[in-house]
């Protein structure tokens, strides 16, 4: 697995990319886009890095586990590529943007206009077999993202992280609240949003809102 990654986060990451468990995981990765489908595509594992360089950053979405569906996941969380139907949750997604800022729902699912605006759309596990939900948790890749978040944490000021469900908030611990802006609701899933953990939480706004009044750009979130 190349290390193919915007220079400005490879700046950030290189003592990750030396440890004994990203070795590991490199050599776990391989093996298994050698033996199995896997997704997304190899040249995309690091797409969450490369459509948002480090020095763009002003939010953090995390997600879990890429989807697991033929031609659905294409590096960024939630994200699906070009004319493939949206996955519950990101129509979840879009129905809250919807009724926050009053936009259009979306028509595509690819996420990477997002990305080009400095939201960095990161699962914590970057790759997954196919058809078989995290099938690639528990090897190393939670390791590396919990240091992507760390580093961000200590060489970032006034960043917006989004955490939903819970297990995006227990990333909050890896966070300095004092330095950034963290907002949390339930997840988008239907699961989730149909018992009123998701809909109304106003992050997409909130966000904006908070950019505004720290001298930055919005997001245009349509």
């Amino acid at each position: 697995m190349e290390v193919r990654i915007a220079p400005s986060w490879k700046n950030l990451l290189s003592g990750e990319f030396e440890k004994d468990y990203f070795q590991k995981l490199t050599d776990f990765v391989r093996k298994e886009y050698t033996e199995y489908i896997c997704y997304p595509k190899g040249k995309d594992i690091f797409l969450a890095f490369d459509a948002c360089p480090f020095e763009n950053l002003k939010v953090v979405l995390l997600g879990q586990d890429p989807y697991h569906g033929e031609n659905q996941a294409n590096g960024l969380c939630f994200s699906v590529n070009e004319g493939i139907a949206h996955p519950p949750s990101l129509v979840n997604i879009f129905r809250e943007i919807q009724e926050d800022l009053k936009l259009p729902y979306p028509e595509s699912g690819n996420l990477v206009r997002w990305a080009k605006q400095g939201v960095l759309l990161l699962n914590t596990t970057l790759t997954v077999r196919a058809n078989q939900a995290g099938s690639h948790q528990h090897q190393g890749w939670e390791t590396f993202t919990d240091a992507v978040i760390e580093a961000i944490s200590s060489n970032c000021q006034q960043v917006v992280f989004l955490l939903w469900g819970g297990f995006a908030k227990k990333k909050v611990s890896l966070i300095d609240t004092n330095r950034h802006y963290v907002l949390t609701s339930g997840h988008p899933s239907p699961l989730s949003a149909n018992r009123g953990y998701w809909f109304g939480n106003k992050h997409f706004s909130k966000t904006n809102e908070y950019l505004l009044s720290i001298g930055k750009s919005i997001i245009n979130w349509q």
